[in-house]
C-alpha cells in the first residue's frame, strides 16, 4: 500500500513513512495510493462484531506489512481499553430514521480519541522497532490536543507540544491539556485563533532545517492514520442500521474536514452511503464553498461551538484532490493562492463532483442552543455544542434513507453553554471529578513562528 501527495510532488511512502511524516514534503497532504474495497459479503460480515475486529478488518488493507496481524489486533485492543462503553461508538435513536453516533466514550470525551488512541499506540510500537526519538507537535482548537496529550503522556522516546489557541477554547478543554504532569508534555497558549495555529504547524513542518533537526511528527488530522482510525465507525454505525442492503446516510458537525473525509473513504472503500452532510456552525467556509464554489477566508468569530472555529480546514485539500481527478498540480496551485489571497474559487468541474459527494448547512449561536434546549425536553439526550449543530443540520436533510449524526463530544466538555440552554450543568465523569483541582502547566507564545521554534528546540534539548 502506498501512499501520495495531494500536490503530487513529494515522494511515494508507506504506511508507517507517511504516518511517521505527517505532512508531506512539499506542504501536501499524504492519501492511498489507491483505495481498498470491501466487498457487500465483507461489509455485511461487520453486523454484530465487536468494534475492535470491525476496526482490524476495515483497517487492515491500508496498513500493508508495516504491522503483522498479531501484531495489529494487539494495538487496536489497547487502544480501545479504556473507553467507557463496550461497544466504544453506540447508536442513539433521537427520532423516525434519525439516530446519533456517541463518539464521546473514549478518555479525553471526544471523538478525536478514536484516531488518537490507536495512533498512539502505532508510534509506539513503530518507535520501539527503531530505536528513534521524535518531536510531535499539534495545533488544536480544543479535542485534538487532549487526545494527542492523553495518547503520548509519558512515552520515553516521545517530545509533545500542543498549540492551543490563548482563551479560545473551554475550560474543560484547557485543563485537559494543562494538567498533564508528565516531563514530556508542553502545552503552549498561542495569541491568535485556531488557524494561527494551524499555520504555526505547517510552517514548521515546511521549515526543513528545523524539522530534520527536531524530528518532528504530527498528529493533527493531517496524519493519514488519524482519518484512517476514523473510517471504521462509519462501517459499525451503517451495518448496525441495515448495510450493506440499504443505504445510511452522515451528518457530521465539522471545522477542519477530517472526520467527514473519514466518511468519503468509507464509501469510496464501498459502504453504501446516501448522504455525507457538512454541519457549520457561524464560521461557515465550508459551506458557503459547496454553496457557492468560492473558498474565501474571512476572520474567525467565536462561538460556543470552539472546536468549529476554523476558517483554513486543511483536510478539504484531500477532498479537492479527489475532486480535481487527483491532480497535484492544480491542487498546489490552489493551496499557494489560498495562502497568498486568503482564498480561490473551485472550478466548474470540481465543484460539481464535490455537491456531488457532499451536501452541507448551517447553524446560527441562537439556533444551537434552541436545539440543544429542544432535544433534552423531547428526548432527554443532552449534547455538546458541536453535536447540536449536526443535529440542527441533519433535521434539514432527513429522507426515508436513516440518517446518523456524529456526536463529537461530551456535553461536560462544554459545561456553560450546556447549563445556558438547560438550565443543567452536565457533570464530569467521577474519573474527571478533580479536573478543576489539579495544578496546570502552560507556557504562553506568541503567534510567531521563530519564538515557537526556539521554545521546542529548548525543551527538546533537555
Amino acid at each position: 500500500m502506498n501512499y501520495i501527495s495531494t500536490r503530487g510532488a513529494a515522494p511515494v511512502l508507506g504506511f508507517e513513512a507517511a504516518m511517521m511524516t505527517g505532512l508531506a514534503r512539499d506542504g501536501g497532504l499524504y492519501v492511498p495510493e489507491t483505495v481498498p474495497e470491501l466487498s457487500p459479503p465483507e461489509i455485511a460480515a461487520l453486523a454484530g462484531l465487536p468494534y475492535e475486529e470491525a476496526a482490524y478488518r476495515v483497517m487492515a488493507p491500508f496498513i500493508g506489512d508495516t504491522f503483522g496481524e498479531a501484531e495489529f489486533r494487539s494495538l487496536i485492543d489497547a487502544a480501545y481499553a479504556g473507553f467507557g462503553h463496550p461497544a466504544r461508538a453506540p447508536l442513539k435513536q433521537l427520532g423516525p430514521n434519525h439516530s446519533l453516533l456517541e463518539l464521546f466514550h473514549g478518555p479525553t470525551l471526544a471523538f478525536k480519541d478514536f484516531a488518537m488512541q490507536l495512533i498512539g499506540q502505532m508510534f509506539q510500537a513503530a518507535l520501539t522497532r527503531s530505536g528513534e526519538r521524535i518531536t510531535i507537535v499539534g495545533a488544536t482548537s480544543g479535542d485534538t490536543g487532549s487526545a494527542a496529550i492523553e495518547a503520548f503522556r509519558g512515552l520515553a522516546n516521545v517530545d509533545v507540544f500542543i498549540l492551543y489557541p490563548h482563551g479560545r477554547v473551554s475550560e474543560v478543554q484547557r485543563r485537559q491539556m494543562t494538567t498533564a504532569r508528565e516531563n514530556n508534555v508542553h502545552a503552549l497558549a498561542v495569541d491568535g485563533d485556531f488557524d494561527t495555529c494551524q499555520g504555526l504547524l505547517k510552517d514548521m513542518f515546511n521549515d526543513f532545517t528545523f524539522r530534520d533537526e527536531v524530528r518532528l511528527a504530527g498528529v493533527n488530522s493531517i496524519n493519514w492514520a488519524r482519518v484512517l482510525a476514523q473510517v471504521v465507525y462509519y462501517f459499525t454505525a451503517a451495518v448496525s442500521l441495515g448495510a450493506p442492503h440499504r443505504k445510511v446516510s452522515f451528518t457530521v458537525p465539522t471545522g477542519n474536514f477530517g472526520d467527514i473525509f473519514a466518511g468519503h473513504v468509507a464509501r469510496a472503500m464501498g459502504l453504501g452511503i446516501d448522504k455525507l452532510v457538512v454541519a457549520t456552525n457561524q464560521n461557515d467556509i465550508l459551506h458557503r464553498a459547496l454553496s457557492t464554489g468560492a473558498y474565501m477566508t474571512e476572520a474567525v468569530q467565536p462561538s460556543i461551538s470552539p472546536s468549529m472555529d476554523i476558517q483554513v480546514s486543511s483536510n478539504f485539500e484531500r477532498a479537492l484532490f479527489d475532486a480535481y481527478g487527483r491532480d497535484g498540480p492544480v491542487v498546489a496551485a490552489q493551496m499557494d493562492e489560498l495562502k497568498a489571497t486568503g482564498g480561490f474559487t473551485i472550478s466548474q468541474g470540481a465543484l460539481q463532483s464535490l455537491r456531488e459527494g457532499f451536501a452541507s448547512g448551517r447553524v446560527s449561536e441562537a439556533d444551537t442552543s434552541a436545539t440543544i434546549t429542544r432535544i433534552a425536553e423531547e428526548t432527554g439526550e443532552v449534547l455538546c455544542p458541536h453535536s447540536a449543530v449536526g443535529v440542527a443540520v441533519a433535521e434539514q436533510h432527513l429522507t426515508d434513507t436513516p440518517m446518523v449524526t456524529l456526536a463529537t463530544a461530551h456535553p461536560a466538555k462544554f459545561p456553560d453553554a450546556v447549563e445556558a440552554a438547560t438550565g443543567l450543568r452536565p457533570p464530569l465523569p467521577s474519573r474527571m471529578a478533580d479536573l478543576y483541582e489539579r495544578p496546570e502547566r502552560v507556557t504562553r507564545a506568541p503567534g510567531d513562528l521563530a519564538a515557537v521554534e526556539e521554545i521546542i528546540r529548548e525543551r527538546t534539548a533537555v
